[in-house]
């Protein structure tokens, strides 16, 4: 912590600090947990840290604080770890974990190479935590979330939920942390960038909020005397008191503002302030404003150089402040502003004049120091300030290259975009020059920088730009450039036609003789946007052709790009050996020619074929290679590797893997922008499937915002799934009838997935078809059979034709079987055990819990045609499948098939339906004991005892104690020295 003295005690938060002392202490025995602690500006967050942390210390932990700095618009990236791993550093005892962390220790030293790797610096980082918290108990401090860069807000999230705060494996050794963040609450507007991460954070179970509310008036009044020497009348308390609001910062600066010779208390704060401000001396003064200029926090040295004074004079200034408590000495040389009100209420006194000079005097001692990159954003926000507007267009761009170079790509952004503004207001003799620096390009790059951070909308409003910047005078090839980037980024937010509108205008402002890149990657572009308005003929005419004179300008990542799009489009697509030819060599092609982006398209189609084919197994591998290279590149957020996280999370959900699905699901989270969080789908699908209809309404969360197609496509699976389970018929048919709509392309063609979602929505209507006809309404139930056939027919279409014009591959022909036996039982029809053989048969490409819904189905099926024995097998295989996947919803209904239709068939089926917990009920039920009496034996509750006993009952078909343990007896459930003797 800080080296802060604070001669008052802490009153009133004896709660707060309990509940922290009791936070730190499970932290010391392994139980690592976070505290958010949230107040007001003043109500005295950083006193409290302050205190617990030198409980903490004194109980031998290792306490390590960490600052987010205010620098308005942009950001130091990961500046409040950087300032932790740093005082790791300078301990000796942990010199050797440091060096273990390669990557760690480049972000310390400033270097770029790796760092760009968000993942591995994560998890680096955590690491690090982890190893100390091995020597010591550790305590990280993290005050001014409100703050943080965007990075920082990421790291954060990872570690609270990925890193140091997750539950320890067996035989894995506990992590002894705690971390304790702080924010303003007052600060937080609605759209700030903290308030989603707070919202997120706080659900994780290892993670508690704690708000420090205003102080009673009776504690500001023991606070007001405590502060004070001298007594003071009752009426001054009074009066501080009052005017405090239960702000401690307020009550104390009160006080001291007492002791002015105007005498009287101010009205307002910043009086306040200002009146304990100006009982410094004229030096204290100056150096006070020097240091406002800096920031809340300031190193010795640079505020030496600003302020321009001999050593002697601006140390005693500096003990002054100290003294006066207006700023504390912190670690490694420098001083902070004890609250960041009292350097807002400096800074705002300042002159005009005045505040620029001092801002463009630290620009200028901070561009004469080593290593300039790390010193670029602040050099950014004293040039601005102080209305250095070249300069400070030009230390933008530096600062957006190191961002870039750290793998922050929203800070990247942000200093883009804060030079985009400062374009126009600097001279053109005074831009920086050189290739790329014109606005046109710069908003191209900024649009890109857009894209790596999931922001798709952003980019595209970003191309837009550089679209309306471009004029009669600009290159073709740079303006044909834009448009096709235009296009390209369109095709990301599912804006199909306009996409194509941008690339035809792209491929008709070059001409393709001569051959050019230009054009190559126009018309590469021109193809994808054709083929999602359903021009077809026009996308392979133009793909043939550009493949042609990419061979011709030995253009390797246009070819494999091209190569791509005919391995998709033509014949029987990617699923064919030829298509997964094709993609092998554009895969080689992409790779040689160093082309990211492009090979990880590659390897996408390369495991979206192997699913479509039903190859399961044959995607893991492709998708590790795909995200391994998207992780090299610092492109995690970009389209391609988050539809790869998806199809992961698919795959593992397909293959019931479900625990790993959601594991995957949460470590993704912690990386991934909000624009991925249809990622996670699969993981909404175990959630449904295991009971949880939370999921629903996260589900639905995928529907806010500007319109996405997997996002649309993942909520409409999981909510017609979920509407069905519910049974609720009229609400499935809504969602899959809107889903469809809402993904058929411009050209009318149906999303594959319609075959699914009709398939999810008739398992609804055909309950509700069923339980009219046995409820004599025969005539309802016909109007239930008619929609059934007019979603069977959709699902036929969509199977048999396919969005390329061929039969969908087993996945979509096991749906389709699916739906043909719901529709099969929707409308009375013949044959219904037949049909849901087939269906069950089809699912056995790899889909377990699909298979074992089938296989329920099929169960029930044959019980109605009194094949009892045909029935237990499929039951029993159904519920062996149910069991091991946690699909509670599924074995209830197995379970309660299995004892409608008394399918246990022996003493070895009967013993699987009970668990472990109700065999030990059984035993004792045997021996005669009442609910009470297995309780105790039990450490159990009576209550839960009887809920036990109704389930064992209810499992064995019987209508009393007695009975149940005759069956139990009789089936050998349990032998004859468990009975009443």
């Amino acid at each position: 912590m800080s080296q802060a003295s604070f001669s008052a005690p802490l009153i009133g938060r004896d709660v707060e600090l309990a509940r922290l002392s009791a936070v730190l202490k499970s932290a010391r025995s392994g139980d690592a947990r976070a505290v958010l602690l949230a107040g007001d500006a003043g109500v005295g967050k950083t006193r409290v840290l302050d205190e617990v942390a030198g409980r903490a210390a004194g109980d031998g932990m290792v306490v390590l604080v960490g600052h987010c700095v205010d620098l308005g618009d942009v950001g130091l990236p990961y500046l409040p770890f950087t300032e932790v791993l740093g005082v790791l550093a300078g301990d000796e005892r942990f010199a050797g974990v440091i060096a273990a962390h390669p990557v760690v220790e480049r972000l310390l030293g400033g270097g770029t190479d790796g760092v760009s790797d968000r993942l591995r610096l994560f998890e680096g980082i955590a690491g690090v935590l982890a190893e100390v918290s091995a020597v010591a108990p550790v305590l990280l401090v993290l005050e001014d979330l409100h703050w943080a860069d965007q990075s920082s807000r990421d790291l954060l999230r990872f570690l609270l939920s990925r890193g140091v705060l997750q539950r320890s494996v067996a035989g894995a050794p506990a992590h002894r942390v705690a971390v304790f963040a702080s924010y303003r609450a007052d600060d937080l507007h609605r759209r700030h960038p903290l308030r989603p991460l707070l919202a997120e954070l706080v659900r994780l179970p290892a993670v508690e909020r704690l708000e420090l509310r205003p102080l009673p008036d009776a504690e500001v009044a023991r606070l007001v005397r405590a502060v004070q020497e001298r007594p003071l009348s009752d009426g001054t308390v009074r009066r501080i008191v009052e005017r405090a609001e239960g702000n401690a910062f307020y009550a104390e600066e009160l006080v001291a503002a007492t002791d002015a010779e105007a005498g009287g208390v101010p009205s307002g704060l910043a009086d306040v302030l200002l009146i304990r401000f100006e009982q410094l001396s004229d030096t204290g003064q100056q150096v006070l404003r020097t240091a406002a200029v800096a920031g809340r926090r300031v190193e010795h040295e640079l505020l030496r150089g600003a302020v321009g004074i001999p050593e002697d004079e601006l140390e005693s200034a500096l003990r002054e402040a100290v003294g006066r408590q207006l700023l504390v000495p912190g670690d490694r040389d420098t001083y902070a502003f004890r609250h960041a009100l009292a350097r807002e209420a400096v800074y705002a006194d300042l002159l005009p004049g005045e505040r620029a000079r001092l801002h463009g005097t630290f620009a200028r001692l901070l561009a004469g120091r080593d290593r300039p990159d790390e010193t670029a954003a602040e050099r950014a926000h004293h040039y601005r300030a102080s209305h250095d507007l070249p300069e400070a267009l030009a230390a933008s761009l530096e600062a957006a290259g190191h961002a870039h170079g750290m793998g922050a790509p929203a800070e990247e952004l942000r200093h883009l975009e804060a030079a985009l503004d400062l374009w126009s207001s600097v001279e053109p003799s005074a831009r920086p020059s050189g290739e790329g620096h014109d606005r046109v390009t710069l908003t191209l790059r900024a649009s890109a920088a857009a894209a790596h951070a999931g922001e798709s909308h952003r980019a595209v409003s970003l191309t837009r730009s550089a679209l309306a910047g471009v004029g009669q005078d600009t290159d073709a090839e740079l303006a044909a450039r834009v448009r096709y980037t235009l296009a390209g980024n369109l095709l990301d937010v599912d804006s199909l036609t306009a996409a194509y509108t941008y690339s035809s205008e792209a491929l008709a402002l070059i001409p393709a003789e001569p051959p050019s890149r230009t054009w190559v990657w126009a018309a590469a572009t021109h193809v994808l946007a054709a083929r999602q308005v359903g021009e077809n003929d026009t996308a392979l005419r133009v793909a043939r052709e550009a493949l042609r004179i990419a061979e011709q300008l030995q253009l390797t990542d246009a070819r494999a790009d091209l190569l791509i799009s005919l391995a998709v489009f033509e014949g029987g697509g990617r699923r064919t050996p030829e298509g997964r030819e094709r993609l092998h060599e554009a895969r080689e092609l992409a790779r040689s020619s160093g082309n990211a982006p492009v090979e990880m398209r590659a390897l996408f189609h390369l495991a979206l074929g192997c699913f479509e084919s039903g190859d399961l197994e044959e995607c893991v591998p492709w998708l590790a290679e795909g995200l391994e290279r998207a992780r090299r590149a610092g492109l995690l957020s970009a389209p391609y590797p988050l539809a790869m996280r998806h199809l992961q999370l698919l795959v593992l959900y397909t293959l019931g893997r479900w625990d790993e699905c959601l594991s995957a699901a949460a470590a993704d989270a912690e990386v991934l922008p909000a624009a991925g969080g249809y990622t996670a789908g699969p993981a909404l699908y175990v959630a449904l499937a295991r009971g949880d209809f939370r999921a629903a309404e996260r589900a639905g969360a995928l529907l806010d915002g500007p319109f996405d197609w997997m996002g649309t496509l993942v909520a409409g699976i999981a909510l017609t799934d979920a509407a069905a389970l519910r049974g609720d018929a009229e609400a499935a048919v809504e969602r899959m009838r809107s889903t469809v709509a809402a993904l058929t392309d411009d050209a009318g063609t149906l999303p594959d997935a319609t075959v699914r979602l009709a398939a999810l929505a008739l398992s609804a209507v055909a309950d509700r078809a069923v339980e009219l006809r046995l409820a004599g309404d025969e005539a309802g139930a016909g109007r239930w059979a008619d929609t059934a056939t007019e979603l069977v027919e959709l699902a036929r279409a969509t199977a048999l034709r396919g969005e390329d014009g061929t039969p969908q591959g087993p996945e979509g022909m096991a749906w389709l079987a699916r739906a043909e036996a719901e529709w099969t039982r929707a409308v009375a029809g013949p044959d219904v055990a037949a049909a849901w053989a087939k269906a069950v048969a089809a699912f056995d490409y790899g889909d377990d819990y699909e298979r074992a819904r089938c296989r329920l189905r099929h169960a029930e099926a044959l019980l109605a045609a009194d094949d009892r024995e045909a029935a237990a097998v499929e039951a029993r295989a159904a519920r062996e499948t149910a069991a091991r996947l946690g699909a509670a919803p599924l074995l209830e209904r197995v379970d309660d098939l299995i004892r409608r239709g008394r399918l246990g068939g022996g003493g070895a089926d009967r013993s699987a339906l009970l668990t472990a917990r109700e065999q030990e009920v059984l035993r004792l039920l045997a021996l005669g004991r009442s609910n009470r009496q297995i309780g105790e034996e039990l450490y159990i509750t009576g209550k839960t005892a009887s809920v036990h006993v109704s389930n064992i009952l209810a499992k064995l078909s019987a209508a009393s104690r007695t009975e149940a343990v005759a069956i139990a007896y009789r089936e050998g459930l349990i032998s004859h020295g468990e009975t009443v003797s």
